[in-house]
Order: structure tokens, then sequence, then C-alpha cells
């Protein structure tokens, strides 16, 4: 698992992390990574912004059912 360290933080920001970490019974480690996952988070209209984009760079893959039936047909 990948590891990083974080520097010159406010000791403002540290006691609030310390506490909110207290306050749900959790390590300050634990905390720091259930705030980063949640930022991380895919949210559901980023992943449909992003296949709406991807979908429009496809060729468009569209055909007649009923000339595709004659075609079988004939065959």
């Amino acid at each position: 698992m990948a590891q990083f360290l974080v520097r010159d933080l406010d000791k403002k920001l540290m006691n609030r992390l310390k506490k909110r970490a207290e306050a749900d019974g959790k390590s300050l480690q634990a905390e720091v990574k259930a705030i980063l996952e949640e930022a991380a988070k895919v949210y559901p209209e980023d992943f449909l912004e992003w296949a709406r984009s991807f979908r429009g760079k496809l060729s468009p893959q569209t055909s007649d059912s009923a000339e595709l039936i004659r075609e079988d047909r004939d065959r």
C-alpha cells in the first residue's frame, strides 16, 4: 500500500483533525484516510459525464433490422 507525508500542517488544523478522529472513535491516521477516500470518490455525475464523452467518440453502430432479416431470408 502506498504512503505519503504531508508537511507543515497548521496546528489548528491538526487539532481539528485530532478532535474529529476522537469523536469518530478513530485514530488520526484512520480519520485522515477516511477523509481522503471520501474526497477521491468518483461521483455518479462525474462517471456519466465521462461515459457520455466516451460514447461521443465512438462511431455510431446502427443497422436496419428489417434489412438484415430480408438478407437472411434471401440466403
